[in-house]
């Protein structure tokens, strides 16, 4: 079956600080928003490195997508890639140790209070559409006093910031 939809560049801002903490690390991924430019990425990585990836969404079309051959011809869910429907982001199971953690869901406002459930477990919060002009919207400002360490991704005109209560990020570019 056929998908159609639109993309854009700015989808895909959020993907150099994700290859940055994906390659500091060994241990398991989420992911909270399955997307065309995340899914493959962590999907491929988790496979060559044998580590396990979650992926949770509460659009059960995205989830079917990757579930099953809808993308690409390629199934994404298998042994170390899990896609997870949920019908809230409350029943995400969420309260352990990650690796990496992209927070990239809809509806934009509740990513904050997912960003909070995360910030002792994920050693690397990563944080997609953190430009200040979009504050209003995803209310970014309000968790960022929560963490130890921030940098931001700000080579793209839709930034991504780096979030992180157990590592010093202040080597993460380098």
């Amino acid at each position: 079956m056929a998908y159609r939809m639109t993309l854009s560049g700015n989808y895909g801002t959020h993907l150099a600080p994700l290859i940055s903490a994906v390659n500091k690390t060994t241990g398991d991924i989420l992911e909270m928003g399955i997307g065309i430019f995340s899914t493959p990425y962590l999907h491929y990585q988790s496979l060559l490195s044998k580590r396990y990836l979650t992926s949770y969404d509460t659009e059960q079309g995205w989830v079917d997508r990757f579930a099953t051959s809808g993308i690409c011809g390629h199934q994404y869910q298998g042994v170390y890639h899990e896609l997870i429907y949920i019908p809230n982001w409350d029943e995400a199971k969420i309260e352990k140790p990650w690796d990496v953690a992209l927070v990239d869901h809809s509806p934009s406002e509740r990513r904050i209070v997912d960003i909070k459930r995360l910030a002792n477990f994920a050693k690397y919060i990563i944080i997609h559409d953190s430009n200040p002009r979009k504050d209003a919207e995803y209310h970014y400002s309000e968790i960022y006093p929560l963490f130890k360490y921030r940098t931001d991704w700000d080579k793209d005109p839709n930034p991504a910031t780096v979030l992180s209560n157990i590592v010093d990020l202040k080597d993460f570019w380098g």
